[in-house]
């Protein structure tokens, strides 16, 4: 069972972070907590599985960054987790995740890059296949965002 105030902490961090050096200390201050105290009750919300992520939103074209590429890779089944885990070492890389192989397609393992032209997203990708070894990909470029929302609760 949820306290009020544990809502509260919930609803204030569901509007994302303040862009501050000390977020946790301006959102105390809102809800008439101490910065401390506030880190303490996240994290034991987070200990408790009632906040299972904590996560950014990163609005990537106001960084300047107007090609998003998902790149999809055709990865040998055996090696999945070694490359998966090196591609999503790569600081281009804002997603990394497995998925199953579908009837006429080939791919299992997809990566988003983002880059401020589609040729720069396609040099990102040459770059993680020749260090992995794998060259059997392809990019899948975005044309529209459609929706970038988290769930909203206790509105």
């Amino acid at each position: 069972m949820l306290s009020d105030q544990d809502r509260r902490i919930i609803k204030e961090l569901q509007n994302g972070l303040p862009l501050a050096s000390r977020p946790y200390q301006i959102i105390g201050f809102r809800l008439k907590m101490s910065e401390e105290e506030l880190i303490n009750r996240v994290s034991h919300l987070i200990k408790n599985g009632v906040i299972r992520r904590l996560g950014a939103a990163v609005r990537h074209q106001d960084l300047g960054f107007k090609a998003n590429a998902m790149v999809v890779w055709d990865v040998p089944d055996d090696k999945i987790c070694e490359v998966g885990g090196n591609m999503a070492g790569f600081r281009e890389v804002t997603h990394c995740y497995q998925r199953p192989r579908q009837a006429n397609w080939p791919y299992n393992l997809f990566t988003m890059v983002h880059g401020h032209s589609r040729g720069e997203c396609a040099r990102i990708a040459e770059k993680i296949a020749q260090a992995v070894g794998m060259n059997k990909y392809d990019l899948l470029f975005s044309t529209a965002e459609l929706k970038k929302i988290s769930m909203r609760y206790f509105e």
